[in-house]
């Protein structure tokens, strides 16, 4: 199979693979980050996992659909191979994995009881066409499921100059990127403009109030770096790389 998929609309994915991007991924599980789904899966289903990242919620998606089957799409060979570890390191056999591009999925239409993207639609380049994609290929009377964040939600006290201006430098790349960090607001518009009518919006949110790691660890680091390697300062800001 190829090494990247070639996405019609073009968008750079602003995260990145780095391990301290993944370390946060691997913290998610289906029971954490997609409780807005596990109330229609049910045993025999197929389902396809958009953007499935390391996998863990795709093996957890698997366990539950068992002995129904899990397709996992990426844009990459590299975090395929770390997601079927996931799923072969749990004994996981109804798993599979495949480069795809969202925008022109590369499988027949009604193909899929679930087709789910958690945190995928912020990052791509026409959300409203991955989401026609992802209802062409979902079976009739089958559901469409899509979380994504919105970083100006965001917010902590005290005030802490440091992480406002990096969600302010984060917003900026990833829109020149081509993606939309503040997607989630925007889900319910995209979704209606895709031509789904029966929609269920949600919304949860995270609360940290105690002293402990964040999952992701170096995550923001991680974004003042990149931001060195993109040329942030013809979005109107710019970072220091951290001396550490």
């Amino acid at each position: 199979m190829p090494d990247a998929a070639m996405p019609k609309e073009t968008a750079v994915y602003t995260h990145g693979h780095h391990e301290s991007v993944l370390r946060s991924h691997r913290w998610r599980t289906a029971a954490n980050s997609a409780g807005y789904l596990l109330g229609e899966l049910r045993p025999g289903m197929a389902v396809l996992d958009v953007g499935c990242g390391p996998g863990t919620i795709t093996a957890d998606l698997a366990a539950l659909v068992a002995p129904g089957r899990v397709t996992a799409v990426d844009t990459g060979t590299g975090i395929l191979e770390q997601a079927a570890a996931v799923a072969a390191e749990r004994g996981l056999e109804n798993v599979e994995f495949a480069v795809a591009d969202v925008h022109a999925l590369d499988f027949p239409d009604d193909s899929f009881d679930v087709v789910h993207a958690h945190q995928v639609l912020q990052h791509v380049g026409d959300p409203v066409q991955a989401l026609r994609e992802m209802r062409r290929v979902c079976r009739p009377g089958g559901v469409v499921a899509a979380r994504d964040s919105d970083y100006a939600a965001m917010a902590w006290f005290p005030e802490a100059p440091g992480l406002s201006e990096w969600q302010e430098v984060y917003r900026r790349v990833a829109r020149a990127n081509g993606g939309e960090p503040d997607a989630g607001r925007m889900l319910l518009s995209w979704a209606r403009q895709a031509g789904f009518t029966d929609i269920t919006p949600t919304a949860a949110a995270w609360c940290f109030a105690t002293r402990r790691p964040v999952p992701g660890g170096a995550g923001c680091g991680r974004t003042v770096r990149r931001t060195r390697s993109t040329p942030s300062w013809r979005y109107g800001a710019a970072m220091r790389a951290p001396s550490s």
